[in-house]
């Protein structure tokens, strides 16, 4: 389990093809220290450490990591946001990410707005029923509000912490992304339709409302 709060953007420094794909990453977090098998997220998605070599670490994508998500573009010389997992009493800062990536999206839009950044993100048809204004999302592995939704797309701010700490603001319109729907709003969704039963009338906020969230 992650929070969204990137803590380092590490380097790839080797991709090694195979049945499964070697990553090696150079990183800041102290990678001597990494336990062998614990979990790290790496551009939003859940690797394992199996190797680790000064400050560098190794991770392996299976072929259905790489078809999932965007890591299969990453070369040598990619920046890579890094998250270790929680540990038992740290803060949750950001909110619940399981590493879990449910979709990749495209940047359709970005401009400036003040000292904020605005990016606006294709919203893919499965995961539209997870995404409210002002609800979470994790893009990257980095824990954003949705500042807006629309049928198709939907759009963030980032802050200059943001620009600066993560990969994010270098992504120009075109580029690919790791998205990962709010958690809590999938358990949400799976539970109003299991109520409905077969044949539902899909999410809305009637929907919700009769079946007990909000007022």
């Amino acid at each position: 389990m992650f929070t969204g709060l990137i803590q380092d953007i590490g380097v790839v420094e080797r991709v090694i093809p195979g049945g499964m794909t070697d990553f090696w990453i150079r990183t800041a977090l102290g990678a001597r220290d990494f336990a062998l098998g614990e979990s790290i997220a790496v551009d939003g998605a859940c690797l394992t450490v199996v190797e680790r070599a000064g400050d560098s670490f190794r991770v392996q994508a299976a072929p259905e990591t790489l078809r999932r998500t965007t890591l299969g573009a990453r070369q040598p010389g990619s920046r890579v946001n890094l998250e270790r997992a929680l540990a038992l009493g740290d803060r949750l800062g950001g909110h619940l990410v399981a590493g879990h990536v449910d979709a990749v999206s495209e940047v359709l839009e970005t401009r400036a707005e003040g000292g904020s950044w605005v990016m606006v993100f294709g919203l893919p048809a499965e995961l539209a029923p997870f995404f409210i204004e002002k609800g979470s999302v994790a893009i990257d592995g980095i824990s954003l509000t949705v500042n807006s939704v629309g049928t198709d797309r939907f759009s963030v701010q980032l802050i200059p912490e943001t620009q600066e700490r993560t990969t994010l603001r270098s992504r120009g319109v075109g580029e690919r992304v790791n998205l990962e729907g709010d958690m809590i709003g999938k358990y949400v969704a799976r539970l109003v339709s299991l109520r409905q039963g077969p044949g539902g009338g899909g999410l809305s906020e009637a929907v919700l409302k009769a079946a007990g969230f909000g007022g």
